[in-house]
């Protein structure tokens, strides 16, 4: 059995760096740059004339299980709003947002050059979605601007009129967020006859693959209904077949889900749009949208995905009016600012996806984004943050410590009672745990410190999948905390330091740490999980090997402390209890 277990474990570590080495060496094609993207676009799309509705895959090939993306109308005119944190770029086209830049954020690391959300899209965010005569094809009248308001205004056969006003926020406010604005759409009924009751849909945004590593598996939309949130990946639009065959299915064009829809968002890894109507919408609709048209459909790394709101307009008097409003945030995914509920609804925090250990990831992004209010780098951040929680958890680990120590030292005590009563497990049982207490013994207490431990570093994992904070903060020889700390290559496999280091940690921690009541298979598959860690970080966020390695260190350095001690705590060192009277005819069996 123990050959067996060992041939198992070595087997399962060559396959895993195998499927490592494999997925590094043949990647996806990876995605262009949003201006070749925008080129390539260019090119295989006529750019229509002012007025004129550009070709639509979904007209051109009903096929198709996706929808495409536009380009921007010949001699559109672009208006501008813009705060300290972002640029609004508005087009007359549809009178709705063409595209946001994030002032705060690059498009890639020292560049000054911003992130923009949208800058590939279906539909310009905010603008009416299949709505003939007032939807992208359609050229809206610029009726006012200011330094804080956009309105723009059409109206079709003097019959409906249709009013988009946008307010972007200040820099600073008590009761609004730089990222937000506030949108109001205002129907306006023009003839001598009543109009009946219509739904409209409001166009979110596009999110794209923001940089050349990004695989899209975090492109996402999701909702609130008030109570629950839900969110459809881009993945749920592509064919699968499934796992082992279960759970197979067809490419589809679109998922519609019902309302109500209090909000509604669509993310990348690290930025999302928010839109809040002032009433629940009624439902709204995910699509695929083909990015980099000279791709083949079958390569997942051309596509974005967008989302339409669909909100409900009553019925209209002649000419009366009515107005659907709401709120547009488009910006990072900061934990911090999104849990705001001065601000957002109490719920829209959700969006960072934390999972089913929310309460441990907001914990750590909340601890560490406290001090680095007081230290500027974020990489010393996290490591002042894995000391704090050592500090935190030092008094059960120390008494997990000694209670292993304890385990450790009564090992023949068990052997021996194992011996004596193998015919009876009653009577095993009993003086087992007679000897537990009289040495003051948790049989858990070894698993304690990995019971603490596990729920941060799966929380931390969790965190780091849409931590705005951490994209491009350097640490020592690592650029940017959110991507692999690659040094360099050897054979074509990147060297990135901070897993191996987590390996080296790992080994060592697992040595100093005693596990008495192991056997000789397990403690050999022990040993592997320094490697299996090592497999599971090493292309991942160096972050979370720099939190993993630093906890490693601190454990290490707090283990050669609590050998130091003096003593272990047993009481049965110090003065003979009766309840171990009864174990002192009992002598360990003999090794044969």
């Amino acid at each position: 059995m123990d050959k067996k277990n060992t041939f198992i474990g070595l087997a399962l570590i060559v396959a895993a760096i195998a499927s490592l080495w494999v997925s590094m060496r043949y990647s996806p094609q990876r995605p262009a740059t949003p201006a070749a993207v925008r080129q390539a676009v260019a090119q295989q799309q006529t750019a229509p004339a002012a007025g004129a509705a550009p070709q639509s895959l979904r007209d051109a090939a009903p096929e198709a299980e996706f929808a495409a993306a536009h380009v921007d109308h010949a001699g559109a005119k672009i208006t501008l709003l813009e705060n300290d944190f972002v640029q609004v770029r508005l087009t007359d086209f549809g009178g709705a947002i063409r595209d946001v830049a994030l002032k705060q954020y690059p498009l890639t690391r020292g560049a000054s050059q911003p992130t923009v959300f949208n800058e590939m899209h279906a539909d310009p965010m905010l603008a009416l979605v299949d709505f003939p005569g007032f939807d992208r094809s359609t050229r809206f009248q610029l009726v006012s601007q200011s330094a804080t308001e956009v309105v723009y205004r059409a109206s079709v056969a003097n019959r409906l009129e249709v009013t988009h006003r946008y307010v972007l926020s200040p820099n600073a406010s008590d009761s609004a967020d730089p990222y937000q604005i506030r949108t109001e759409t205002t129907f306006r009924n023009l003839t001598g006859q009543p109009s009946t009751p219509m739904t409209v849909s409001v166009a979110l945004g596009t999110a794209a693959p923001f940089d050349a590593l990004d695989n899209g598996l975090l492109l996402a939309t999701g909702y609130s209904d008030g109570k629950h949130q839900n969110f459809i990946p881009r993945h749920k639009l592509e064919a699968s077949g499934g796992f082992l065959g279960f759970s197979a299915h067809d490419a589809v064009p679109s998922i519609e889900t019902p309302g109500p829809v209090v909000w509604g968002a669509v993310s990348n890894r690290f930025f999302a749009a928010i839109l809040t109507p002032d009433q629940p919408g009624a439902s709204l609709v995910t699509r695929r949208v083909k990015l980099l048209t000279e791709l083949p459909d079958t390569a997942t790394t051309a596509y974005g995905i967008t989302e339409d709101v669909r909100l409900e307009v009553p019925g209209l008097a002649a000419g009366a009016s009515a107005t659907i409003g709401g709120g547009l945030y488009v910006g990072p995914k900061e934990y911090h600012r999104l849990s705001n509920s001065d601000v957002f609804k109490a719920d829209q925090d959700k969006i960072m996806q934390f999972g089913m250990f929310k309460f441990f990831s907001a914990l750590l992004l909340t601890l560490m984004t406290w001090i680095h209010s007081f230290v500027p780098n974020w990489g010393t951040a996290i490591v002042c943050t894995t000391l704090t929680l050592k500090i935190i958890f030092l008094p059960l680990t120390i008494a997990a410590s000694r209670s292993a120590k304890r385990m450790q030292k009564i090992q023949p005590q068990l052997k021996a009672l194992n011996e004596k009563y193998k015919d009876n497990p009653q009577k095993k049982n009993t003086a087992t745990m007679e000897l537990f207490k009289e040495h003051k013994v948790n049989p858990m207490g070894g698993c304690l410190p990995l019971l603490i431990t596990f729920p941060f570093f799966i929380g931390f994992f969790s965190m780091l999948q849409s931590t705005a904070e951490l994209r491009f903060a350097p640490f020592l020889w690592a650029t940017d905390l959110s991507m692999p700390d690659t040094v360099g290559h050897i054979f074509g496999i990147p060297i990135n330091v901070l897993p191996i280091l987590l390996g080296i940690t790992s080994f060592m921690q697992m040595r100093m740490i005693p596990q008495p009541t192991m056997d000789n298979a397990q403690a050999k598959m022990m040993m592997f999980t320094p490697i299996i860690f090592l497999v599971i970080c090493y292309s991942y966020s160096c972050a979370l090997s720099l939190y993993s390695t630093t906890n490693g260190i601190f454990t290490i350095i707090q283990q050669l402390v609590i050998n130091r001690m003096k003593g272990d705590g047993d009481p049965a060192s110090a003065a003979p209890s009766p309840g171990g009277k009864p174990l002192k005819n009992v002598t360990p069996p003999k090794k044969r």
